[in-house]
């Protein structure tokens, strides 16, 4: 019988949601026991994989082999340098991927993995340290671990108690609790990921405006005194909708929009660009991250904005005081980052 047929004849939607539900709600359950259950151990564990001088070696068989590939992944992301190694392969030269200054992180939910022995033998020849992470007191990882975290025994969300689900949800999250607190000691910053996460969602969340702004050459800049019939060709010429104006310093002193338009209407004949603009316009500086000007930009509830170079580093939006004028460098739309595929 397929599982489609299978499916069917349990009752649809409702009964697979259910089932779905439940096993969502063991595994919560779970980490709700796991995080009563941290202690000193937890925090000793958490040193010595600080102080390790090389990489932090992280070695599991089946799925936690599969866990251990993410929580390596996660440590050398955020700051701590990490490889993964399988234990199978270990006895098979892949010893030599362990060296002094190396942390073994061991992870098997039994803690009686053989494939491990090997392992362990070579660490303590060359005495590099182990941090273990299993729930099976007195066990092989218990046993020879400078340090071992016990995990509570999982009560899995198969219906038979064996598929491992809620003991290696355990895992990961504990690999992620071990990475963030090591994360937060290392002071990794937002500048650090950015180093780290050139590529990808990351990579364009933490890109700079001035990467993605449009230069100076396609800026729709007035002056103070020109007619409102020839501001209004610019802010259409240029495609933004906008158009700056500067003073005779180059420095942006106010912004005209289409609703400063809509305000003027009956007039616009007899305006110059001074007598329409509005003061003190919102802009971004050239640092801010993507991320946090699109964010801007929702919170501000406008689609467009000028880019001014940022003053000393500091990347946050300007104040609108009056007290921060100067000559705008790009311009950056909403459309901009959706095209990037930003939201």
């Amino acid at each position: 019988m397929t599982s489609s047929v299978v499916l069917k004849a349990v009752g649809a939607s409702e009964g697979v949601l259910s089932r779905a539900r439940e096993v969502i709600r063991i595994e919560a359950r779970t980490l709700d026991q796991l995080a009563a259950a941290l202690d000193r151990n937890f925090v000793s564990a958490c040193e010595l994989l600080s102080l390790a001088t090389g990489r932090i070696v992280v070695a599991g068989i089946g799925k936690s082999g599969h866990v251990g590939r993410k929580v390596a992944a996660t440590f050398a992301a955020t700051g701590s340098p990490a490889i993964y190694l399988h234990p199978g392969e270990a006895a098979h030269g892949d010893l030599g991927m362990v060296v002094e200054g190396d942390v073994i992180l061991a992870l098997s939910n039994s803690g009686n993995t053989a494939e491990f022995q090997v392992l362990f033998d070579h660490a303590e020849r060359r005495g590099i340290p182990v941090v273990g992470l299993t729930s099976g007191a007195g066990s092989l990882v218990e046993r020879r671990s400078t340090v071992c975290i016990l995990m509570p025994q999982a009560k899995e969300a198969c219906a038979s108690n064996i598929a491992p689900t809620s003991s290696t949800t355990q895992q990961l999250a504990l690999g992620d609790a071990l990475a963030m607190v090591l994360m937060d000691a290392r002071g990794f910053s937002r500048d650090s990921f950015k180093e780290l996460h050139p590529g990808g969602a990351i990579g364009l969340r933490l890109s700079s405006v001035g990467q993605l702004m449009h230069g100076a050459d396609k800026l729709p800049l007035v002056d103070l005194d020109l007619a409102m019939e020839e501001v209004i060709s610019r802010m259409t010429s240029m495609g933004f909708g906008i158009a700056g104006v500067i003073d005779a310093l180059g420095r942006l002193v106010g912004i005209i929009t289409d609703g400063d338009l809509r305000r003027h209407f009956r007039d616009l004949g007899q305006l110059q660009a001074c007598d329409v603009m509005t003061r003190q316009p919102k802009v971004v500086r050239a640092g801010m991250t993507a991320e946090d000007a699109l964010r801007f930009l929702n919170d501000a509830k406008i689609t467009c904005a000028f880019v001014i170079d940022d003053d000393e580093a500091i990347c946050v939006p300007v104040e609108d005081d009056g007290q921060d004028s100067r000559p705008p460098v790009g311009i950056i739309h909403l459309h901009d980052f959706l095209r990037m595929g930003l939201t």
